[in-house]
């Protein structure tokens, strides 16, 4: 079972099982702060996973993340010329993985036998 706030991507993925909540990305399992919407969106999920019997299939969470979709004025704004400077309020992407921690990065090092798959170059 996936949770996924991006439904197009979650479809072009396709997982075996999914549930959709049309939240902001970084909220898919409810918003943060909110225990007991978080409490029915993972009910949700799970009563799903119950019910769900078609393979790629995707369930949709009903609820809301404001009255209106105002907010999504601001999510993935593309600007036909390709400048995105002015219109993508996202943190940095990296092309490199990047860890909270120094003992994370040591646990991905090259000579990782579970990391092997993140590695291009073997």
């Amino acid at each position: 079972m996936s949770l996924s706030s991006a439904r197009t991507i979650t479809a072009a993925a396709n997982p075996p099982r999914a549930v959709f909540l049309d939240y902001p990305l970084g909220q898919t399992a409810g918003r943060a702060g909110d225990p007991n919407e978080q409490d029915l969106v993972m009910s949700s999920a799970l009563n799903a996973l119950e019910t769900m019997t078609r393979p790629g299939a995707i369930a949709t969470i009903d609820l809301d993340w404001s009255d209106d979709h105002s907010w999504k004025d601001a999510v993935m704004r593309v600007d036909p010329d390709g400048d995105l400077s002015n219109l993508d309020d996202r943190s940095e992407r990296y092309a490199t993985p990047q860890y909270e921690r120094t003992a994370d990065a040591n646990a991905a090092a090259s000579d990782c036998a579970s990391c092997i798959f993140f590695d291009d170059a073997r």
